[in-house]
């Protein structure tokens, strides 16, 4: 009996990484890799990249996955790592992703990258007429 148990322990921790690997948490961390593997493919001396920035916005926080700044412009980059269908329109505040019979709903990330571009915008504003006018 003892002997069994031994030849059966692997399953355990097979079983709870598949649970883990299903879950949005972990999805999401893989979503972010992969934009990252692409990020680092920039020329390092061309574009600055920053990444999980979290602002100061009127009704709280924000937080945005990645901005890279360039001679080109700043980019902000929103990650969505989703499969199955979403459905959505850009002036709709939620977007709905479907899998079979599973639904969730999701923010908007048009709606979401335009808050994060204009919070950005206003920190930016900020920090620049402070210093033309000191």
């Amino acid at each position: 009996m003892i002997n069994s148990a031994f030849q059966v322990w692997y399953i355990f921790p097979i079983i709870i990484l598949t649970f883990i690997i299903r879950t949005p948490w972990f999805k999401g961390i893989l979503g972010e890799f992969q934009v990252n593997l692409i990020l680092n493919r920039l020329p390092q001396n061309e574009y600055y990249r920053l990444k999980n920035i979290t602002l100061l916005t009127e009704d709280g926080t924000t937080q945005i996955d990645h901005i890279v700044v360039s001679k080109f412009g700043v980019f902000i980059i929103e990650t969505k790592n989703l499969k199955g269908w979403v459905f959505g329109s850009a002036n709709q505040k939620l977007w709905t992703q479907k899998i079979f019979k599973y639904s969730s709903t999701f923010q908007n990330p048009i709606h979401q990258n335009y808050k994060h571009l204009k919070t950005l915008e206003a920190q930016l504003s900020a920090i620049f007429c402070r210093c033309i006018y000191r």
